[in-house]
């Protein structure tokens, strides 16, 4: 008697639940189409505008987040080194070599969300343009480790994974134009644990 009725509450619950897990995965998945990637680095210039594709702008609402316009700048996220791996705050890394023209540009470890990192208020939490100590041809070298280290140092909680932002502002990257040619810093893994 009661064996039709479970049987469709089963296959009720198997269906809505693999519909919104599958939706839920899918805006997880990515900021939409038309990304730029060069080395450890990725940008979605369309998910910032009318033109975004219907997954980029769920993407955005979902994340509550604010994007810069085309003509304001662009951002970009790294969520692994240059080899590959994960970046976690176990680990110290260093960022290091030259960002695409912009008048200005901001550099800060976030959670996956986008949310900065939280990081003790005397500690460095960011870098910016004009903040950044750089060498006589103009590259900088940024380390990023729980411990500090000499001259531009990024504090790391000691937790899990995190993700790099840079965003550059006012910068010609954002429009067609200057797309194929930018040169970003890298991201390299320099060890793990106390050193």
């Amino acid at each position: 008697m009661f064996r039709v009725p479970l049987l469709i509450a089963v296959a009720l619950l198997i269906a809505f639940g693999g519909g919104i897990g599958s939706t839920i995965s899918a805006l997880n998945a990515s900021a939409g189409a038309g990304g730029i990637h060069v080395g450890a680095w990725a940008a979605y210039p369309l998910g910032q505008t009318e033109a975004a594709d219907p997954y980029a702008k769920s993407h955005r609402a979902r994340a509550g987040l604010l994007l810069l316009g085309s003509a304001e700048g662009l951002t970009f996220s790294a969520t692994e080194d240059d080899d590959g791996e994960r970046l976690t705050g176990t680990c110290s890394y260093r960022i290091h070599g030259t960002t695409p023209q912009a008048r200005a540009w901001t550099l800060f470890a976030a959670d996956l969300s986008g949310q900065p990192l939280p990081i003790p208020q005397e500690l460095p939490a960011a870098y910016n343009s004009r903040t950044v100590l750089r060498e006589p041809d103009g590259s900088f070298a940024i380390t990023l480790s729980p411990t500090a280290k000499p001259m531009n140092w990024l504090a790391l909680p000691d937790t899990g994974y995190f993700t790099l932002i840079l965003r550059l502002l006012d910068t010609p990257a954002a429009g067609n134009s200057g797309l194929l040619d930018l040169d970003m810093p890298n991201v390299e893994k320099i060890g793990c644990g106390h050193e």
